[in-house]
């Protein structure tokens, strides 16, 4: 392949220019998003989770304004005013030889996606200015730049292969007990690195270079190797109060891996010179995610919406049933519909709230954008937000093209054989926890109505408020998680009170139908629950059972004496019976190693 041309000064054609200019807004972007990602490990080792919560948000919004300043140097430079076909096509030639020998080319791509699409107007969207295809191959980017490096267990014996995995990220904060950690560590491995083979093929572990920081933890991500078979695991490493380090537990089962990695979480800070290898690497590990959930999950989700885009235009080709109406009880604030063979559901905000909905569009979409924001702890679904989105016409049922006239028209367009939705948010599909009871049997309702009280808990524990608690709000995953996915109505719990419901003065208040004392707009009552929201009579007899603090006012108000004190609960993408602490609480107690 011949070499790509030096970038030109101001004699150089204007196609290559226009192209210059927007990398440098890209590698710009990707510079800052790697230095605060990079912060993220001295975050940790200070325990600064507030400046942790705080540079979280703070990424986020680092693609919309490099993307905005971008723009701003574009206009600044050149006259763009009117579209010039000739230049735009020439702009995406020289932008893919520039991108020659470039480490994050999709990334890149996708940033030039988002200059061109907020410069013009939506006719241009799926045509030849855009890299509706991607123009480059990422495949083995990462030959200079590994994202992982080798252990080998079978060199000087596996005890010593994972004190020299632990000391091997430059942590430096002492370790509380290194020699605990290695022996209980090697106790889990064992059985891993064990194989039906024989004699034994030859191991070693794989693990990502940089760690995978979230919250209040360090993730070692890594795969081992037996000869043909891999294990993938993960090695939680946490920070007590005295700043010394420990190995929370390992983690080998593929689902519980896959909840690490789980849509519901907020997204990892990882070092990563070359993306498209370490998701490469993870998608070893994790092969029911997509390269979508992957880009995603380690806080590259303009990439993510980019390849989800590309899937489901790849599937409409590949598939021929229709989009409809998505199961379950209509919602007051969004008209959701669903493509049955395709994992996700499309949510629009209805052009006119029934009562007693007292909010506008604005506010929904201020409240979508909060959970974005948020640590979703494992209980809310992140979601996709996309504009000007084309559906073919032909794969819409006659009922639902009905029922977006009725409910979504204003941001509704039909023209010729295309569907437009102006503003729309895509989610994972759930089974709609109220449908979901009506076919589980004891144990998965036991085991579900816990996975609902615990949603609220950690919830509410995260300074969220979910609002409408009613059960058709929650959805259950294919793991059997209870999630949230109503975001309307959320807030922060300082901005709610809570309150007793007083009781009753004489007979005919006792037996009125309607509240007999004042209700304020944010007040709460949590005693309601046991008659509003969980009036399904099998799920009430199993939330008394189990979650009775829920109905407990001063139970409500302990946990936002605990946010207005900054007290943050520890939060696991695993079960806690599985911490090490847990399993072996006497070797906690023991005194019989020398740390080193």
């Amino acid at each position: 392949m011949a070499a790509a041309p030096e970038p030109g000064g101001d004699s150089a054609p204007r196609g290559q220019l226009v192209a210059q200019t927007i990398l440098e807004g890209f590698n710009r972007h990707f510079q800052l998003f790697q230095e605060i990602t990079r912060a993220a490990k001295d975050r940790f080792e200070q325990a600064d989770w507030e400046g942790e919560a705080s540079a979280r948000k703070e990424r986020i919004y680092f693609y919309d304004q490099r993307v905005n300043e971008a723009i701003d140097h574009l206009r600044e430079r050149f006259d763009l005013t009117s579209f010039d076909s000739a230049l735009w096509q020439d702009v995406k030639r020289w932008y893919l030889w520039l991108l020659y020998k470039h480490d994050q080319p999709e990334l890149a791509e996708t940033f030039y996606n988002s200059v061109f699409c907020r410069l013009f107007d939506s006719e241009y969207f799926n045509n030849d200015y855009i890299f509706v295809k991607p123009g480059t191959a990422v495949e083995f980017l990462d030959l200079d730049h590994p994202v992982y490096t080798s252990f080998y267990p079978d060199d000087d014996g596996l005890e010593a292969c994972l004190e020299k995995l632990l000391g091997s990220f430059g942590f430096t904060r002492p370790w509380q007990n290194m020699a605990r950690d290695v022996e209980l560590l090697a106790q889990n491995m064992r059985p891993v690195l064990a194989s039906t083979a024989r004699p034994a093929p030859y191991r070693q572990f794989h693990v990502a270079s940089s760690l995978f920081y979230r919250n209040k933890a360090a993730y070692i991500v890594g795969r081992a190797l037996i000869g043909l078979e891999m294990q993938p695991f993960v090695i939680p490493i946490l920070i007590n109060d005295d700043f010394e380090l420990y190995v929370d537990t390992v983690i080998t089962d593929v689902d519980d891996l896959a909840l690490i990695f789980s849509f519901t979480r907020a997204y990892f800070m990882v070092d990563m010179d070359v993306p498209s290898g370490l998701v490469g690497f993870l998608k070893s590990l994790l092969p029911t995610k997509t390269h979508a959930d992957l880009y995603t999950c380690i806080g590259l989700q303009k990439q993510g919406k980019t390849l989800f885009y590309r899937e489901f235009l790849h599937h409409l080709e590949h598939s021929s049933d229709k989009l409809v109406v998505a199961p379950g009880i209509r919602g007051m604030v969004m008209t959701v519909f669903t493509l049955p063979s395709f994992p996700y559901v499309f949510k629009v905000i209805r052009d006119r709230f029934a009562p007693p909905k007292d909010i506008d569009r604005e506010t929904v979409k201020q409240k979508y954008q909060l959970v974005k924001m948020h640590d979703r702890v494992g209980r809310m679904a992140d979601t996709l937000e996309f504009s000007h989105v084309a559906f073919p016409l032909s794969r819409f049922s006659e009922a639902l093209l009905e029922e977006l006239r009725k409910t979504i028209a204003g941001s509704l367009i039909v023209e010729n054989d295309i569907v437009v939705i102006r503003h729309l948010y895509i989610e994972r599909r759930m089974v709609p926890f109220n449908i979901y009871l009506d076919h589980a049997d004891a144990r998965l309702l036991d085991a579900s109505v816990i996975s609902y009280g615990n949603a609220v808990k950690e919830m509410i524990a995260a300074n969220i408020f979910p609002g409408d608690m009613l059960l058709k709000n929650f959805g259950v995953t294919r793991h059997g998680r209870v999630v949230f996915y109503d975001y309307d109505e959320i807030c922060h719990m300082n901005e709610i009170r809570i309150r007793e419901i007083p009781r009753a003065q004489t007979m005919e208040e006792e037996l009125s139908p309607e509240p007999w004392f004042h209700v304020g707009e944010d007040d709460f009552f949590p005693e309601q629950f046991e008659h509003f929201v969980i009036n399904h009579p099998k799920v009430r007899e199993r939330f008394l059972v189990h979650h009775p603090e829920l109905l407990d006012p001063d139970y409500w108000k302990q946990v936002q004496s605990d946010i207005q004190n900054r007290k943050r609960h520890d939060v696991f993408p695993y079960d806690r019976a599985r911490r090490f602490i847990n399993r072996y609480p006497g070797l906690y107690l023991e005194n019989r190693w020398e740390n080193r």
